[in-house]
C-alpha cells in the first residue's frame, strides 16, 4: 500500500492573501491530486498546521481551502488523517481548542489527530503524534516509550534540526525520545531535512523568502517495502534576477521569459547597472506581467560578481540578522536573541497583505 504523507499547508498564509490561495490551487490541481489519482492512493496523512491562524479563521481562506482541497479529497474517495499542530491550537498549553475540529466536522473522509494515537493500516502500525504541550507531554512520553511501531509521523519542535538553510533550532526537545522508532516523519519546521532517523518533510510549497530553491513537495511512503518517495513541486512564487549590464543588452531582454514571474514576488539584485535604459527596459516588461511585488537591492558595490552564493545569502533578511547578531558583544545569549528576531519576523509577515 501506497500513502501520501504533506507537511504543514497553512492555509490562510500571509493574512489570507488571495494570490497565495490560486498559488496553492495551481500546485493541487496539477500536481498533487493528478499524482494521486494516477497512482490510485486513497490515504493522505497531513502533519500538522492545516491552517495558519491559531486564533481565527478568514471566511475566505476557509471557503478556497475546503474548494481546492477538503472537497476535492471528499470527491475522489481520499480519507485524510490529519494530526493537529501548533498553528491549529488556540491556548497553547492545550489542543482541546483547535481549528481542524471546529471547522472541519462535517467531513466523514477526515480523522483528525488531537490526541496521540496509532494508526492501524493493512501491513503496518503508525503511531501518530500532535503537537507535544504542557497538557499532553507526559502521556506521550510514555506512550512513545512503550510503543512498538516502528513508525512514527509527528508535529515536533525538535533542537538542532533546520529552521532554514545553516539556521538549527537552538530549542525544541532532543530527539533522544523519538530513538526507539526506525523512522520519523515531522512537519513543523519547513525546511525539508533529515538528521539521524528524523525527517521533516518541509511544506509542499513556498510560503517566505526563506524558502527559495528549497525542495519543495510532498512524499510518497510504501507501507510494504518501507520506503518513501518525494515528489517535488516544480512551481515557484519567489524569484531574484540577478542584474549585470555589462553582460545583458536590450536584445537579451527579448529571450527572457517573463511569464514565469506572473503573481509572482520578485528580487532584482543589481551587480552592476551603467545602461539605465536596459535597466529600466527590464523592470517595465516585468511589470507588464503582473508580479505581486518587486523589490529593488542595489548595495552589493562591494560584492564580488561571480559570487552569487554570498549575494544569495546577504539579501536574505533573516540572514542578515544572525550576520548582525553574531558581530555585536551583547549581553544576552545570541541564540535566544536569534530565535526571538526569527518569531518577530515571521510574524511581521504573516501580517502582510497584497490584494
Amino acid at each position: 500500500m501506497k500513502i501520501c504523507i504533506l507537511g504543514d499547508t497553512h492555509f490562510g498564509v500571509r493574512n489570507d492573501a488571495k494570490h497565495f490561495h490560486e498559488f496553492y490551487e495551481k500546485f493541487y490541481s496539477t500536481v498533487f491530486f493528478p499524482y494521486l489519482e494516477e497512482h490510485d492512493i486513497k490515504i493522505v496523512i497531513q502533519l500538522g498546521d492545516l491552517f495558519d491562524r491559531r486564533k481565527y479563521i478568514n471566511f475566505l481562506s476557509l471557503a478556497e481551502s475546503r474548494r481546492y482541497f477538503f472537497d476535492e479529497l471528499k470527491k475522489r474517495g481520499i480519507h485524510l488523517h490529519a494530526l493537529v499542530g501548533n498553528h491549529d491550537i488556540f491556548w497553547r498549553h492545550s489542543l482541546e481548542v483547535n481549528s481542524p475540529e471546529l471547522l472541519l466536522k462535517d467531513y466523514d473522509n477526515i480523522t483528525l489527530w488531537s490526541k496521540h494515537g496509532t494508526l492501524e493500516l493493512e501491513d503496518m502500525n503508525i503511531d501518530m503524534i500532535p503537537w507535544i504541550c504542557q497538557e499532553n507531554e507526559k502521556e506521550i512520553r510514555e506512550f512513545v516509550s512503550k510503543s512498538l511501531s516502528s513508525h512514527c509521523l509527528g508535529h515536533f519542535e525538535l533542537l538542532g534540526y533546520q529552521l532554514w538553510p545553516g539556521m538549527p533550532s537552538h530549542e525544541g526537545y532532543s530527539d533522544d525520545f523519538l530513538g526507539n522508532y526506525d523512522q520519523v516523519y515531522s512537519g513543523h519546521y519547513h525546511m525539508k531535512s533529515s538528521q539521524g532517523n528524523v525527517m521533516y518533510l518541509g511544506t509542499p510549497y513556498e510560503l517566505f523568502w526563506n524558502d527559495y530553491k528549497d525542495q519543495k513537495g510532498f512524499g510518497i511512503f510504501d507501507t510494504e517495502t518501507k520506503e518513501l518517495e518525494f515528489i517535488n513541486n516544480p512551481y515557484r512564487i519567489f524569484y531574484k534576477i540577478k542584474y549585470d549590464d555589462s553582460k545583458l543588452s536590450m536584445e537579451h531582454l527579448k529571450n527572457i521569459n517573463y511569464s514565469q514571474y506572473e503573481k509572482a514576488y520578485i528580487k532584482i539584485v543589481v551587480l552592476h547597472k551603467a545602461n539605465p535604459h536596459v535597466f529600466d527596459a527590464l523592470v517595465d516588461n516585468l511589470y507588464k506581467v503582473n508580479p505581486i511585488d518587486i523589490n529593488i537591492v542595489e548595495d552589493f558595490s562591494e560584492a564580488s560578481n561571480n559570487n552569487f552564493e554570498i549575494v544569495d545569502q546577504a539579501e536574505d533578511t533573516l540572514t542578515i540578522l544572525s550576520n548582525y547578531i553574531d558581530a555585536q558583544a551583547l549581553q544576552v545569549e545570541p541564540e535566544k536573541l536569534k530565535t526571538v528576531m526569527k518569531e518577530l519576523y515571521l510574524e511581521a509577515l504573516s501580517t502582510e497583505h497584497i490584494e
